[in-house]
């Protein structure tokens, strides 16, 4: 993920000028609605690079990455129902292509594109299917993944305990 230049509680203290007791500030209220202290870029409060491997992903390369898996989903589905449209078959396809390999993985074949990946908050190991699973569903839902604290984390990111950082 890159290297930390210190623990989400030792940047929050430093930056909120809070005591020492090691608490960090609310996840995306303070800084979200401009009360409270902001990180200097997003990801720091979690230790983050603020540019290149290991920093949290853009908007931009997300979307795109979400594009191209939708277009992949949407061939696939094709190849199947041919020479019918997919219809909701593609949501299937689209299901399957962005749960098992983010689960397993880390990261769909747009991310692969874009140069992004899924990673856990609490420290290295596989994304896991049931954070997985609920990333996907609250993507279809789509709401929640455009929704973002200062850390640039989506409501899935922080509900699964995960962050999409650049490769």
């Amino acid at each position: 993920m890159g290297e930390k230049t210190g623990s989400r509680s030792e940047m929050s203290s430093q930056n909120s000028g809070s005591d020492d007791s090691g608490e960090a500030p609310a996840e995306g209220i303070g800084g979200l609605f401009g009360h409270g202290p902001r990180p200097r870029w997003r990801g720091e409060w979690l230790g983050l690079p603020e540019s290149g491997q290991g920093a949290v992903a853009t908007g931009g390369r997300r979307l795109l990455g979400f594009v191209v898996d939708i277009l992949l989903a949407a061939l696939v589905a094709g190849l199947f129902t041919a020479p019918e449209l997919p219809a909701n078959w593609s949501l299937l396809s689209w299901f399957l292509i962005t749960a098992v390999p983010v689960a397993f993985v880390g990261f769909t074949p747009g991310m692969l594109v874009t140069g992004i990946w899924v990673v856990r908050v609490d420290g290295p190991g596989a994304v896991g299917v049931w954070r997985a699973l609920v990333r996907a569903v609250l993507t279809g839902v789509l709401i929640p993944a455009v929704i973002r604290n200062v850390d640039g984390r989506s409501w899935l990111d922080r509900l699964t305990g995960t962050v999409v950082v650049r490769r």
